[in-house]
């Protein structure tokens, strides 16, 4: 198994000095302590064995937590400052996004790690920022969301033209809502048309100096490109279209039944479209992790932390329907619980929060490598590790228990 750690970019703050200092998103003092911290996990993952570095995309929280909004960026700082750990986001968010400007920086990260990139696609969920960077496009999707089927459009069509910017020469592309080149019929008045006949990709100009097609450079290091990912929230739709691309899922699924049966219509699918993945291979788990030197010790860090985002944040989004039971009331959208306590309570029962000694993390861990059958997950992705929220030698003791005691049995 290939471990991922996965960091929220947050300020180091306090809830009170989050309070007092509003917004601490803002603060330049705050924000180069979280860059402090940043390299520091990222440099101590690449020392420790960690397979994988991500950090997601999002904007405009000035609150001070989710402060990434060009992991890209963030990324090349920090694999200047290792030697072999990936530079992995999680996610680029490509409703939003120029796709060609998209495959442009990460083909230059590509390059400049020589091959230490990996990258997940999300759809994205937040309004408040999707709706400013993407005006004039779709909104964010979410859960029962009416914007879901324009969302899911425009972010088939953005990945699709990345995909030809990474693997052709040059291409052209006629889309709903977007052209290459613009306009699609060609682009006219190039003035170094000689230039680029002779010295360009061949298609890119007509013979009468119209440019029909572009070329996207650099192109990435990987051949034919890096790694794809994509999260999966619960919604098959995402898990399906990941196997009949070959890409792999990130499955935030707990329940074990779920989580193999979701397994299992991957790996059946991709066989369906040419791709022979064994039972796991291919697929990547999403889960929180918190060890102590006891379960309670263990469980109080998690109420802390993991409980305390969801409960606050993240459940008001719907994050929390992943941890619903079929008796819990219908008529409360979104689902909370009662405290921070019951939601890690509950996400210990459905298998997304593993919780306690570095023995109860083993035996938790035991039967998810095995995909709860015959097979061998390929990754684990450490959600929501607890960089901003707790002081550094909280983070340092969980990253070297975890790396030192746990992840050699499973590596």
């Amino acid at each position: 198994m290939k471990i991922d750690l996965f960091a929220m970019p947050s300020v180091p703050a306090t809830l009170k000095e989050r309070e007092e200092q509003r917004p601490v998103g803002r603060s330049t003092e705050r924000y180069q302590k979280m860059l402090e911290e940043l390299r520091h996990l990222c440099i101590l993952a690449d020392e420790l064995g960690i397979d994988a570095f991500s950090t997601t995309e999002h904007h405009f929280h000035t609150e001070g937590n989710e402060l990434s909004v060009n992991p890209i960026l963030l990324f090349a700082d920090f694999a200047a400052r290792t030697k072999r750990i990936m530079m992995m986001p999680m996610s680029i968010v490509m409703t939003s996004a120029n796709p060609i400007r998209v495959a442009e920086d990460l083909a230059i990260l590509d390059q400049l790690t020589k091959g230490r990139v990996g990258v997940a696609f999300a759809r994205g969920y937040q309004k408040r920022w999707m709706q400013v960077l993407g005006q004039g496009g779709t909104v964010a999707t979410g859960v029962g969301d009416s914007a879901d089927k324009a969302n899911r459009e425009r972010y088939d069509e953005n990945v699709e033209i990345l995909l030809e910017a990474w693997t052709k020469d040059c291409f052209s592309y006629q889309g709903k809502h977007f052209q290459v080149p613009y306009p699609y019929d060609g682009i006219e008045g190039w003035a170094a048309a000689h230039y680029t006949r002779k010295f360009g990709a061949e298609g890119e100009i007509d013979d009468k100096g119209i440019i029909k097609k572009i070329g996207v450079c650099p192109r990435p290091y990987q051949d034919p490109h890096p790694m794809i990912s994509v999260p999966v929230t619960g919604g098959m739709t995402s898990l399906l279209n990941c196997a009949e691309n070959g890409w792999l899922p990130w499955i935030w699924e707990g329940d074990p039944p779920k989580f193999l049966e979701m397994c299992r219509s991957y790996q059946r699918v991709a066989a369906e479209h040419g791709f022979q993945f064994q039972l796991g291979e291919n697929c990547g788990c999403v889960r929180a992790i918190c060890i102590g030197d006891t379960f309670e010790e263990a469980f109080q860090l998690a109420a802390n932390t993991t409980g305390y985002s969801y409960q606050e944040y993240f459940g008001h989004f719907g994050f929390l329907e992943l941890f619903r039971n079929p008796e819990d009331d219908p008529n409360v959208r979104p689902w909370r619980f009662k405290s921070n306590q019951d939601a890690v309570k509950r996400m210990i029962e459905k298998g997304y929060q593993l919780c306690g000694t570095v023995d109860d993390i083993k035996r938790a861990m035991e039967p998810l490598v095995k995909c709860y059958a015959n097979g061998n997950l390929e990754w684990l992705s450490w959600n929501f590790f607890c960089q901003g929220t707790t002081p550094r030698h909280v983070q340092d003791r969980q990253l070297e228990l975890f790396a030192t005691k746990i992840m050699p049995e499973f590596k």
